[in-house]
């Protein structure tokens, strides 16, 4: 397993992928058991992943997508979904943690009572906290591909109505990003500088 330093250093956007490499479907469920290792608020996990791998299918979301051509050519392009009214799903999502002895009955209820809170009616929270989460999977997954000597490009280019429609979303998912994965061509351009960290960093 490389250094996770070495991963997020040698990462970057990939614009054009090798059309002719794929990924298994075993690689694709690998990835996105990862990425599902992310954090999310009281561990709701409220996302949804679509693994956009056939050919048919990444023609419906080019089409929805500005026609990017890294869509076709990848491997797989993964639409990243944050789930709305996450404290909707919150006891089920965190029975396992429950029965496993990893929190206590009262922290469940403490969570569960929070969660409906902090959310119930609140529409502009849930939003926040789906896209949170969502760009929490996505940056999760981008890491775990790299470690696995992949190439990934994220995008935010894309109707999001259109690709509601186009794969069956309901109303409480929302696509977030794209995410293409596969292998690299030559010629993406390499990582490119970040501004000093004096300006983005303050120490109190």
């Amino acid at each position: 397993m490389r250094n996770i330093s070495e991963l997020i250093e040698s990462r970057v956007s990939t614009n054009s992928f090798d059309p002719n490499r794929g990924l298994s479907d075993a690689q694709i469920e690998e990835l996105v058991r990862l990425a599902t290792l992310a954090p999310s608020s009281f561990n709701a996990q409220n996302w949804k992943v679509i693994a956009v791998r056939t050919h048919e299918a990444k023609l419906r979301l080019k089409k929805v997508a500005y026609d990017q051509p890294k869509i076709a050519e990848a491997a797989v392009t993964f639409i990243i979904c944050g789930t709305l009214a996450p404290h909707k799903g919150l006891s089920d999502a965190l029975l396992a943690s429950l029965e496993a002895g990893i929190i206590e009955r009262s922290v469940f209820d403490t969570w569960i009572a929070m969660a409906n809170g902090m959310y119930e009616g609140n529409e502009v929270f849930q939003r926040d906290e789906a896209i949170r989460s969502a760009s929490l999977c996505a940056m999760t997954l981008m890491l775990a591909a790299q470690g696995q000597g992949l190439a990934s490009g994220p995008m935010i280019g894309f109707d999001p109505a259109g690709v509601a429609l186009e794969f069956q979303l309901t109303p409480a998912e929302v696509p977030v990003m794209l995410v293409s994965v596969g292998y690299a061509r030559a010629g993406n351009w390499p990582q490119k500088p970040r501004k000093p960290l004096k300006q983005v960093l303050t120490l109190v």
